[in-house]
């Protein structure tokens, strides 16, 4: 029986160099094996609420139903999923459901919402689920590889149009996400399995991040880098040495035997 790999893990924020504050959110939760990057939106620091209320609530649903798997959950499981997964696609509903709740409550919040992406390292692998345009990437055998699909309008026409690299450089409505926690009272999480090797590096990072810089930067930060807190480190000093646009937060996740 083969030794299972362990996961070293780092993490950073930074406000960038055009915001005056940070609306992105971050967390590591090594003792559920949970991983997330939150880019919030909505202007006056309510941005700032929705993300961390994101990641509040994903903890508080992970506690919760780690103490007592039994216990009843404010969804249904969707039964050709299993067990772990249906556990992060609930506790990121429920996310969902609270931002969403929270900014009809209270005017000054009214509109806010984040986007999501997390790693769930379960017993055989790992789950990937996000929603909006924060991505996952893998990192093996020297190749860089993006794991999600961005929730946007720019995607969306580039799959029903062969967009010209001009065009995409050039498309007016970069910024508008067309699937985000909060936008209504239900969302569609998107999740995928994956069996991670020894030596796989994986990346959580905000729209302020793989923005101003590009995968094979990223791959080659990452390889280059002695240990993960300096990857991360030195991910964030290279998007804000591009103009820093928005804020930059990313997490690193590395198996290990």
């Amino acid at each position: 029986m083969s030794q299972p790999l362990r996961i070293e893990v780092a993490g950073e924020t930074d406000v960038g160099r055009k915001r005056a504050h940070n609306e992105d959110n971050f967390a590591i939760f090594a003792e559920y094996g949970l991983y997330i990057v939150a880019d919030g939106m909505g202007g006056h620091a309510s941005g700032e609420v929705a993300s961390k209320m994101a990641v509040d609530t994903m903890a508080e649903f992970f506690a919760a139903t780690a103490d007592d798997p039994e216990r009843t959950w404010p969804y249904k499981m969707d039964r050709t999923k299993g067990y772990e997964e249906n556990r992060l696609i609930t506790g990121i509903k429920l996310s969902n459901l609270r931002i969403f709740e929270n900014s009809h409550r209270n005017a000054k919040q009214r509109g806010m919402g984040t986007t999501l992406a997390t790693l769930f390292a379960v017993e055989d692998g790992v789950y990937v689920a996000h929603v909006g345009d924060s991505r996952c990437y893998r990192i093996r055998d020297g190749k860089i590889e993006q794991l999600t699909e961005d929730h946007s309008l720019l995607n969306d026409y580039k799959k029903m149009k062969q967009l010209t690299p001009e065009e995409i450089a050039n498309f007016p409505h970069k910024n508008v996400i067309v699937r985000a926690l909060g936008m209504k009272d239900t969302v569609k999480v998107d999740t995928r399995f994956e069996r991670p090797q020894a030596g796989d590096t994986m990346l959580l990072c905000s729209d302020g991040l793989c923005g101003p810089i590009t995968d094979e930067q990223i791959l080659e930060i990452v390889e280059s880098a002695p240990d993960l807190p300096t990857a991360t480190h030195r991910l964030i000093e290279a998007a804000n040495e591009n103009g820093g646009p928005d804020n930059i937060t990313c997490v690193l996740a590395r198996w290990i035997q």
